[in-house]
């Protein structure tokens, strides 16, 4: 196989992109450096493709190691041919290369070899070969051996068949197509366990589906009841068809041992190859739903990463509880803590005039803006009772849910105590929910991905592939935002493109001992952070206020000349940009030709036209542009919700089976898939995203299962 010519092809690109690609992931550039700042080399492909190549590069290089060891390991057995080593160089996939490696590999102890221990190889070979010699129990008698543990003929007939089915479960051509057959013919069957509650396994109580059509939230579903133990899975196919192939191609009708080489076929499928089969395609199966979910999860997340910031305002965070209150955090517009509390205005104190109080003198002292209220245990009280509040002492304020997934987490974790070693766990929960209101990325990189809660069966996927796939969309998420050297968390710099959590963390010591940064190259002063780390993190990393005004831009220092030569050019001084920029420098340099400028400055087209963005609205939050979150100012319950009436949501998470909306009810609405357009959509990402706000008519309402249908067929923007 030639891994640039297969890149090339299942990635439709040129081979001098696909070698430029392999060259900087080879030179140790990150990926979001080589899709924001080697553009000209890579033909500006984005992060996700990127990502991409460089999974399915390393899954190349680990196929053709894995294709030379098992060449090695044949050849060291003296059991290389001319046909092994053609289906060798053509297996395409780690299936085919282990299907052929099958037979030389090394086996613990079975039947058939057994009975190899006791001699009885050559009978299989006469049985197997199918001539019209002797009958099968005459030759055996030969082979009988007291010793060896073969008393009579026809044990030594059963040793033999043995080997035989094993070296048929063992034929790399009858396994891939038997594999192919099985995955087109077969079915998924789950049924519930005898005696148990299937409970929200109800659809897979009595289920079958075709393997080759089950979604793979499905899968998902029933490998999670199995695990439970209240489900029952298997694969299911007919016998005929696989047995038919078999014994048409292994058995001849005219040869004296046809019928012993049925038995010796039946035995292979059923025993070995079915079973075998049946593992390896459910496991394919996981893994390709694991895949598909890992895909969604990543695009969830990443949306909700990018929601936009809430700017400027002054928020206080409320924790909801029960017994042990409500925690209270005020949030100044930077994110620094101005004062902290507790109430109890819920089950079972109740005091919710003294409640009010606090709540007031906490909102009149620091001119609060925004109430961010969690949306887990006791929000719905929460949130009725701070409407009452706005509502009774007319204030300017609004409020909004959030939700506070991971908070806990957060506030339990090392980075928790370490960012607030005075409060307790339930108070920086009250911190992180104001915080992820004004900043859902800064607030959100310091929660392990996974527990942010926008996936789907995300804890049946493996560990180590989601983190590291989880771990690639915040890492994007944060380089296509920016970092502010100077406020950052280290958690929020350690995914900065060439910073390491080391270096993150000494970057904030070095600012804590030395005061703000005031300039970018200043950083290379920091520990750890050498040529190559200050070549992938520099773009990335905002400096307002400082020495250099291209220290704000997603400018990179290998261009600055460049960028103000550009300036110049037009009169513009570049000591004097702002955060307003310089409007219409693009259509200036249109007017000259941007070939041609950027033949003049020595860059690429693409660099100049990036540039130019950045110089028009320097400082530019790409965030902005998105829909803002709703703000309320009075509660709406289940209760009140009526069928055909339309709502504003916001959507909270996206599935293949439909999108869940927050309608500001503490219960969040499900959209199913066939509600979401007028129109056929295949997936709900199609045509939704986490974060989008959006307008939804209810279709129904159960309060006793708290369960909200909504559609968006039909209502007009």
């Amino acid at each position: 196989m030639n891994i640039i010519s297969t890149l090339c092809e299942e990635l439709k690109i040129t081979e001098e992109r696909c070698l430029a690609v392999i060259e900087l992931l080879d030179g140790g550039n990150t990926i979001p450096f080589i899709a924001r700042y080697r553009k000209e080399k890579t033909g500006a492909m984005d992060d996700v493709t990127l990502r991409s190549f460089a999974d399915r590069l390393e899954y190349l290089r680990g196929l053709e190691k894995r294709r030379e060891e098992v060449k090695t390991a044949i050849e060291e057995q003296g059991k290389m041919t001319e046909e092994i080593a053609l289906a060798l160089e053509n297996a395409s996939i780690l299936a085919e290369i282990e299907d052929i490696y099958r037979p030389f590999r090394p086996k613990r102890k079975t039947r058939a070899s057994v009975a190899r221990e006791k001699g009885l190889e050559p009978l299989a070979q006469i049985i197997f070969e199918q001539g019209k010699g002797d009958a099968a129990e005459v030759l055996a008698e030969a082979y009988i051996n007291e010793e060896k543990g073969v008393l009579t003929a026809e044990d030594a007939i059963a040793g033999a068949l043995d080997i035989i089915a094993e070296d048929i479960s063992d034929n790399a051509e009858f396994r891939g197509e038997l594999r192919r057959m099985m995955t087109r013919e077969g079915k998924f069957v789950t049924c519930a366990v005898e005696g148990a509650d299937v409970g929200v396994y109800s659809m897979y109580e009595n289920f079958s589906q075709e393997i080759h059509a089950i979604p793979s939230h499905r899968i998902l579903a029933a490998n999670r009841g199995e695990k439970e133990e209240v489900l029952k899975v298997t694969l299911e196919m007919g016998d005929y068809i696989p047995l038919s192939f078999l014994q048409n191609r292994l058995v001849d009708p005219t040869s004296t041992y046809a019928a012993l080489m049925e038995k010796a076929v039946e035995d292979s499928y059923r025993r070995l190859i079915f079973p075998s089969l049946e593992r390896e395609i459910r496991t394919a199966l996981t893994d390709d739903a694991g895949e598909k979910a890992l895909v969604l999860f990543s695009e969830n997340l990443k949306n909700l990463l990018l929601c936009p910031p809430i700017k400027g305002k002054t928020v206080l965070g409320y924790d909801p509880g029960y017994r042990t209150g409500c925690k209270l955090a005020v949030v100044d517009p930077t994110g620094r803590v101005l004062d902290t509390g507790v109430i109890y205005p819920t089950k079972p104190l109740e005091r919710t005039e003294e409640a009010e109080k606090k709540v007031l003198s906490l909102v009149r002292k620091w001119g609060v803006d925004t109430v961010a209220i969690g949306n887990g245990t006791a929000s719905k009280e929460s949130e009725i009772f701070i409407a009452g509040v706005i509502k009774r002492n007319n204030l300017a304020v609004k409020y909004t849910m959030v939700s506070e997934s991971g908070a806990s987490v957060y506030s339990a974790s090392p980075l928790g105590a370490e960012e607030f070693p005075d409060f307790d766990v339930t108070l920086r929960s009250a911190v992180s929910i104001a915080r992820r209101l004004q900043d859902p990325l800064a607030e959100l990189v310091k929660i392990e991905p996974r527990s942010i809660g926008v996936g789907q069966y995300q804890h049946d996927l493996k560990p180590a592939r989601l983190s590291e796939a989880l771990g690639g969309v915040v890492e994007n998420c944060v380089n296509r935002v920016g970092v502010d050297l100077n406020t950052a968390s280290y958690m929020l710099l350690s995914y900065v493109a060439g910073i390491g959590k080391t270096a993150a963390k000494n970057i904030v010591a070095y600012r804590e001992e030395n005061g703000a940064f005031d300039s970018r190259s200043q950083v290379k002063k920091v520990p750890k952070i050498g040529a190559k780390a200050f070549e992938q993190c520099a773009g990335f990393l905002r400096v307002p206020g400082g020495k250099e005004p291209l220290d704000n831009t997603g400018v990179h220092p290998e261009s600055y000349d460049a960028a103000k030569a550009l300036l110049k050019k037009f009169g513009h001084d570049p000591k004097k940009l702002t955060s307003d920029g310089f409007a219409g420098l693009g259509e200036k340099c249109d007017e000259l030709g941007r070939d041609a400028l950027a033949a003049e400055l020595g860059i690429g087209k693409i660099t100049l036209d990036d540039i130019i963005r950045e110089l028009e609205k320097p400082g530019r939050d790409m965030r902005d542009d998105f829909a803002q979150p709703i703000l309320r100012d009075d509660v709406l319950g289940m209760e009140d919700l009526k069928e055909g009436q339309v709502y504003h949501g916001v959507v909270r998470n996206v599935c293949d089976f439909g999108a869940f909306v927050d309608i500001g009810v503490h219960q969040d609405g499900l959209v199913h898939i066939s509600q979401l357009s007028d129109r056929f959509v295949k997936h709900p990402s199609q045509v939704v995203s986490v974060g989008d706000a959006v307008k939804v008519a209810v279709l129904g309402v159960d309060l006793k299962r708290k369960k909200i249908s909504l559609t968006m067929k039909g209502i007009k923007e």
